[in-house]
């Protein structure tokens, strides 16, 4: 086994469609912004999300099984302004690992969202 640690210079989380552009429409909706690029044919990205970023890919046969998590400070926050969008989450689960709700996309790709504990990332 090697001992030498990979270096990363960037993540993408990804999930797989089959109608892309419903996809970019919904989430530019869900991100609050429109995609930033479309690098190759039957995929679209945004970039410098939280120092991640997330892509979508247009394959049919694949589409719908994916899941993605979402880090964010205020899960409150942020279903108030999925709402005010006509996106809607689920019931949120809260204990020590701090909450977590998901919302669906419609191709059936599972987006969670998460708010860590408090004081979580300052324990690293």
């Amino acid at each position: 086994m090697s001992t030498q640690t990979m270096i990363i210079q960037g993540l993408y989380a990804s999930a797989i469609v089959a109608d892309f552009d419903t996809a970019i429409e919904w989430y530019s909706k869900l991100l609050g912004r429109a995609v930033d690029d479309k690098p190759i044919p039957g995929m679209a990205q945004w970039r410098d999300l939280g120092g991640a970023g997330l892509q979508i890919w247009h394959d049919a046969d694949r589409a719908g099984k994916g899941i993605i998590t979402i880090v964010v400070p205020d899960l409150s926050k942020e279903q108030a302004r999925l709402a005010g969008l006509g996106l809607n989450t689920g019931e949120v689960s809260r204990g020590a690992f701090g909450a977590v709700t998901h919302i669906l996309d419609p191709e059936g790709n599972r987006i969670n969202l998460a708010e860590p504990p408090a004081g979580f990332f300052d324990a690293r």
